[in-house]
This record gives C-alpha cells, structure tokens and sequence, in this order.
C-alpha cells in the first residue's frame, strides 16, 4: 500500500493534508466534549478541595471551646518583680496572696585548703566516696590522678551532680566544688579511705573529707532551700522556683526579705478572643461557601457548585447545630449562641459577636457557657466528678451506683514511734519503693526529735523534697496511725497503688521492718445499669454499652450504694468537631464526592484512550482507501494518455485518406 507521503500522486486530490483535515474534523466532536468534562471535572475537585480547607479551618478554634478548661481564663499579677508568677490556665482559680521571701535557695560550695601546685603536688591516695542526694560515686586516687587537678577532672567525670574545679589564689591553688542543684538535699558529702590509715585527719586524702562530723574542707557557701510565707504560711522548697503551692501558680523568687500581692483574676476577654476566632473561621467559610455555590440575579450565573446537594447538607448540618438549644440546657440563663451574644446576620449568613454580652454571660453564668459550647457532666454527688465523655457518648441522664471504693496503697511500721529519738550515722537511711515503679532513697537530718510527730514530719520532708520521686509524679504522706506507728500512704489510688519498705539502716528507731505494703484496689459499680470498669478512682463504661457508652467518672469519698445521677451535655463546640471530622474524614461527604470526580477522570481518561485508538484506525482506514482510490485513478489516466496517444497517432493517416 502507498504510504501516506505518496497520497495525491495520482489524483492531485487525495492528498495526506486531506487526511488530516478529515481525521481533525472526526475527532473534534468527541475530543471537544473530553476536554469540556475534564476542565469541569478538574474544576469540581479544586472547588471540593477549597471548601475541605475551610471546613478544616473551622476545626481548630472549635476544638480550643470544646476542652471546658479554655472556657475559663485567668490572669496573674504580683506587685513585685523580685517575685515572678506563671499561670496554668487548666489548673487556677480566682485568689489574692501575699507572698514573702524569707531567703533564697541556694547551691553548696566547698573548698579545699592551699596546695603549692595543682598537677605535680601530692594529695595522698585512696578513695573519696561522694554523696549528692540520692547518689554516691567512689573515686580512685592513685599515683596516675593524686593532684588537685587530677581530683578535679574525677570529680566532674563522676556525674553525680556536683562540679570541681582549681582556682589560683596567686599564694596557692585550691580546688574549688560546687553542687549543681540548689537546696539541702542536694549539699555533698565527703568520706575518705586513706591509704596513710587516718581517714579524718589532715592529712592526705582526708584533708577532703566532709561530712558533718569532720568537715575538713570550708563550706564557701551553705546549701540553703527557699523558704517563702504564702499568705502567712512558711513553704520550703529546693528551688527557687515554687511550685506545688497553689493550683495552677507558680513562683520565681529572685531575691531575699521582698514581699509581693499576688492576684489571680479571670480574665474573660481571653475566653472571647477564642470565640472570635470561631466566628471568624465560620464567617471564612460562609465566604468560601458563597464563593463557590453562589448566584448572580444580576447575570443570571451560578458559580460552580450552585444548587450543590453536598454543599447545602453541609450548610444545613452546620445550622442545625449553632441554631439549636442545646440539649440539657433547655431551662438554663444561656441556651443557645444567641444567649451568649452570638447571632446570625440573615442577609449574609455571617455570624457577630457581641462581646460585651458575652463576657457578661460568662461573669454571671459560667456554667452555662462553658455547657454551651463545652462536653459538661453535671453530678448530682458533690463527690463525683465528670471526666470526659468517649465519641459515643450520647447527651442524657445516667446513674451512678459503686459497690466498691478505691483505696490508696500504704505500709506502717511494726512497732511505736517513740519520743525523743536520735538519728545520727548508723539509723540515718532507709528505702521506699513507691507505686510499683519508683524506688525513694531518704537521708534523715542528724539530731534528736522530741516527739514522734517530729521525726515523721522530717521523714515527710524528705519524701517531699525526693527528685525521683517528683518526676515520676508521685508522693507519699507520712502520718502516725492510731497505735502511734508511722504509716506511709500513697497519693495515688487504685490497685497500682501501694508503698514497700525495701531498706532501713535501722529499724528500732523508725519502728519499721523491711515490709511489703498493702496494695490499693481500684472503684468498682455501675453506670446507666451497665456494669462499669475501674481505674483508680474512675468508673467508666466500654464501647457497646449504650448511649453511655466512654462516659467517665471520678469518685471521690468511700460511700457505698447510689450516687445520685450524671448529666451529660454535649455543646456545640464538641458537636461541631464531630460533624467536621466526619464531613472531611475517609467516609465523609467530601471525600465520597471527591472520589466519585476521581473515578470520572479515570472514565474521561480511558474514553481519550479509546478516541486515539479509533482515531488511528480511522486515520489507517482513511489512507488505505484514499491509496487505493489514488491508485486507481492513476491508472485511468495512464489509460486515458495512452488512448489519447492512439488517437493522436491516427489523426494524420485519416487526413491523408482524405
């Protein structure tokens, strides 16, 4: 068959750009209406894609209104900037305190006597054993490290909180150590095992030895804690930052003998700033949403997703939550949004804030708001508190019933703690291990305590100023038991509860024995009539136990039997959250729709692929006809030229005929 270059020989008609014209004009119809449904196609998944965005948007300021802690704020002051004050807004409430610096805490300093040289002059040798806190390091001195440098450079590569360092006095060198952390607890102490057979004279490694019967070494600074009144009430901590005091407050002192007034207020133009943010996300999207959906009377043009059934469920979902009353607060002071001042614009859709209103609502009826945009649980029990609710928690009333109080784990000693005890070196020390998870190493302040209540109160001193304890978020009460027995008691409740005795250096004097204490149990009872599980102090229902379903609650005291009712209120905040994740989430209206668009761009696609392959065999079919047409009428005008030639040959004779 002729190839296509070769068209139009023979007929000067059936040429290749014929081909192409024919071809063009047969694929143009279909093409055209391919190219029209993927632009619009395309079109509707950026417009699906624009409007999840702005839906999203909404999400984050109404998350921040759904958590009741952001529906209250506060603001501290304190009159002195000596006194430093930082707020937990989860944790504060409204107060006023007078806080008083007695003294500072502050980080112990020892230093050695004068030495001729720090690398070449003899300390002695031996061990040194260190002790900060809970930690103990022995250090080595042989022949490759018996100088003060050499001293030095152990000390600080043992890591025990405690750093050393050689200074020139410009008559002599001393070695200089200082603990990392500031109060008592963390003071160092010194022991020595002197190769000369003296480990407390001054000589050889001795010399270094301090440890509150032989302080060889000059105490520099004094290992202080803080001591501060708050509101006439002297708090100790190692630190001099006060924490654990007041709920939600803490202090920074930064200097001795000041006096500060510490206010803490609410501050409800923070709540309505984060209620503008709400408004301002959703009138966002009303802008997005007409943008996309809207009509022009004036042209007669609706925009891209006008009269979209996805859109106008979005809108009419949207509605009917910050519309409605909400339920559980049908006879509240605030009910709806409009009751807290939010109302809707009816020409625009827009919302507006009045926030005179609101922080008046929030001044007068602050349950109420934060129910109105907030999950609240209401108990009729002073001594059961709401939790959280799970995501299939349904608003209503549900009743408490506990057939079982937590109770906290807890030891006592196995003999009376008596009066005017002395604790020196051989019953200074004993072991708690706490919760089932930290072990707390105490170390009593020498002296004789002349009440039994005196020598507890120290052991809750050094329980209380435990860093191993404080960072697993633990503590234990000491008290003495009704037959005079000193009793340890954990904070926490629930059967991970408990204390143990693992070590005592002494026995006798504490009135304890190495013992394993009685673990705590955790709540039992029901909730809605649905047998509940326990942790602790909180009752709560599992998946697939009714509208209570992830209800939890905290309860408080050791009463048995009934416990009054909960209600539960879902607020519009926590609504809406839910209704955005389900709109933007894997099974939500947008992404069914934006998956339907993706599957339509797979049908366009596969119908461009059937056009090609149509198009081609039309194009072949095409040259193969027009090739044999071309042939064709090639060879009818050989014919004709050769008849014609015959013709003309015989024109001459037949004149000669003639």
């Amino acid at each position: 068959m002729a190839g296509i270059s070769s068209l139009g020989i023979g007929s000067g008609v059936l040429s290749s750009d014929l081909v192409d014209q024919l071809v063009a004009a047969e694929r143009k119809p279909t093409e055209s209406r391919l190219e029209f449904n993927t632009q619009r196609t395309e079109a509707l998944l950026s417009a699906y894609g624009t409007l999840r965005s702005a839906i999203t948007e909404l999400r984050l300021p109404m998350r921040q209104l759904s958590a009741p802690d952001n529906m209250t704020a506060f603001s501290a002051s304190s009159s002195n900037d000596d006194v430093a004050v930082t707020l937990d807004d989860s944790k504060a409430s409204r107060g006023s305190y007078t806080v008083q610096v007695d003294s500072l805490a502050q980080a112990q300093s020892l230093a050695s006597g004068t030495f001729s040289d720090k690398d070449t002059t003899g300390i002695g040798t031996g061990s040194l054993t260190l002790q900060v806190g809970d930690e103990s390091k022995v250090l080595t001195i042989d022949g490759t490290n018996n100088t003060l440098q050499g001293l030095a450079n152990e000390i600080n590569d043992a890591g025990i909180g405690v750093t050393a360092g050689v200074i020139d006095t410009g008559s002599g060198f001393r070695l200089v150590m200082s603990a990392e952390e500031t109060g008592t607890a963390n003071a160092v102490t010194i022991t020595a095992s002197d190769d000369d057979g003296n480990n407390t004279d001054t000589a050889g490694l001795s010399r270094f030895v301090f440890d509150g019967t032989t302080n060889n070494l000059t105490e520099t600074i004094v290992a202080k804690d803080a001591v501060v009144q708050v509101n006439g009430i002297q708090i100790t901590r190692p630190t001099n930052n006060i924490e654990n005091v007041i709920d939600g407050l803490s202090f920074e002192l930064k200097a001795e003998g000041v006096t500060s007034n510490v206010k803490v207020e609410q501050d409800f133009g923070a709540v309505a700033d984060r209620v503008q943010g709400f408004v301002d996300k959703f009138n966002s999207l009303q802008s997005v949403i007409k943008g996309l959906s809207g009509f022009n009377a004036e042209t007669g043009q609706g925009a891209l997703l006008t009269g979209d059934s996805t859109v106008r469920g979005i809108q009419n979902q949207l509605r009917n939550i910050l519309t409605r009353v909400v339920p559980g607060l049908e006879n509240a002071s605030v009910r709806s949004l409009a009751d807290a001042g939010i109302t809707t614009d009816f020409e625009t859709g827009n919302l507006e804030l009045d926030r005179t209103k609101l922080e008046e609502q929030l001044k007068n009826n602050p349950d109420d708001v934060t129910a109105l945009f907030a999950e609240q649980g209401r108990a009729s029990d002073a001594q059961v508190e709401f939790v959280r609710s799970g995501i299939s928690t349904e608003p209503g009333t549900y009743g408490i019933n506990v057939t079982q109080a937590a109770t906290r784990g807890s030891v006592s000693g196995n003999a009376v703690l008596a009066d005017n005890v002395t604790i020196d070196s051989t019953n200074d020390e004993l072991t708690l291990f706490v919760d089932e998870e930290t072990s707390v190493s105490l170390k009593l302040d020498a002296g004789t305590y002349a009440t039994a209540q005196d020598l507890a109160d120290q052991v809750q001193s050094q329980i209380n100023a435990s860093s191993a304890l404080s960072a697993a978020g633990g503590s234990v009460q000491v008290s003495l038991n009704g037959s005079g027995q000193l009793t340890f008691t954990s904070s926490k409740y629930g059967s991970e509860s408990n204390v143990s005795v693992t070590s005592v250096e002494s026995g006798a004097a504490l009135g304890l024995t190495v013992a394993t204490g009685t673990a705590g149990v955790d709540v039992e009872g029901t909730i809605d009539g649905r047998a509940a599980e326990g942790d602790g102090q909180v009752l709560f229902l599992g998946s697939g136990n009714g509208n209570a379903s992830g209800l939890q609650v905290k309860i408080t005291g050791d009463q048995i039997g009934s416990r009054g009712n909960i209600q539960f209120i879902e607020g519009i905040a926590e609504r809406t959250v839910d209704l955005v994740t389900n709109i933007v989430g894997a099974d939500g209206a947008l992404e069914s729709r934006t998956e339907g668009l993706n599957k339509e761009l797979e049908r366009i696609q596969a119908e461009q692929v059937k056009l090609d392959e149509r198009i081609a065999s039309y194009r072949e079919r095409l040259v193969s006809q027009f090739s044999a047409a071309d042939s064709l009428i090639s060879r009818l005008n050989s014919t004709r030229e050769y008849v014609s030639q015959q013709l003309a040959a015989l024109a001459p004779q037949n004149n000669r005929d003639n």
